[in-house]
């Protein structure tokens, strides 16, 4: 159980860190994307979905407060998908069906890491982690 659950969280994490080293290592390649979504303080908020990412992946990927790594993650995917794919706002039926896919990805993502946080605050031997949870829920 708990090499498979590592593996799972490794799957999981390297969409984040992909993302992230985009957000952090290309930020003026990313902002004018943000700026035309209309993001306000564009970039500000690449650098900072970036940190949020790499903060995220990482606690989950290592175990370290993995509870609060998924919540980072959640705090970012959350408002991606809303700022960043509002698909009822486009009148191309080709762009409105990419924006919808993206849209729902995010949040089948963020579901995702509403259920790992849940799994991480809640299983008292969690196995091949660094740390303990850093909530409790039962």
């Amino acid at each position: 159980m708990d090499v498979l659950v590592l593996i799972g969280r490794i799957l999981f994490v390297v969409l984040f860190l992909g993302s992230a080293f985009g957000h952090l290592s290309q930020p003026d390649a990313m902002v004018p994307y943000a700026e035309s979504k209309g993001v306000p303080a564009a970039k500000l908020a690449v650098l900072g979905s970036g940190v949020l990412q790499v903060l995220g992946a990482v606690s989950i990927l290592l175990g370290v407060w993995a509870d609060l790594g998924a919540l980072l993650l959640l705090v970012f995917l959350l408002p991606t998908a809303v700022l960043m794919h509002p698909f009822w706002k486009e009148t191309d039926a080709q762009a409105k069906q990419t924006e919808m896919i993206q849209f729902n990805k995010d949040l089948a993502l963020a579901g995702a890491a509403l259920m790992l946080f849940a799994f991480f605050a809640h299983v008292s031997d969690l196995g091949l982690t660094i740390t303990g949870p850093l909530f409790s829920l039962g």
